[in-house]
């Protein structure tokens, strides 16, 4: 058994696919438009373009979502996270291009992690781990 594809909830599908290249630096793998204005969008690191494909997914039609996303939010809690080289590093570069941070780097003993707004609705840590 393999993880292959892994989602996030989004809110626009342009807004995300632009967040997600430009800001976080992934990059675009499929988009597949299934009619009616969906689409099928999934991005990959650029470190493994074959490895597991991140889908952009609307929430628009499923209310609980946006109820726990909501959640999520208030209680400062991550909705995904990604593993980074180096933490402090990618603050810096997203930060110098906009992005909006909740938490910056932290020591969190085995991990330093940071969180960002993802502007779909979606707090996103990032960490490296750092030991043990």
């Amino acid at each position: 058994m393999k993880i292959k594809l892994s989602s996030v909830s989004i809110d626009d599908y342009d807004k995300a696919l632009k967040f997600y290249t430009e800001m976080m630096g992934f990059q675009l793998k499929r988009d597949i438009p299934l009619g009616g204005g969906a689409r099928w969008i999934t991005v990959v690191s650029p470190e493994e373009p074959n490895g597991t494909e991140l889908l952009l997914e609307p929430n628009a039609s499923y209310p609980a979502m946006k109820a726990l996303k909501e959640s999520l939010v208030k209680d400062g809690i991550p909705f995904t996270a990604f593993e980074v080289n180096e933490v402090q590093k990618e603050y810096e570069r997203m930060r110098n291009l906009g992005v909006e941070f909740t938490m910056e780097p932290t020591n969190m003993g085995t991990t330093t992690a940071a969180i960002l707004n993802d502007t779909c609705g979606n707090l996103i840590q990032i960490y490296q781990v750092t030991g043990g």
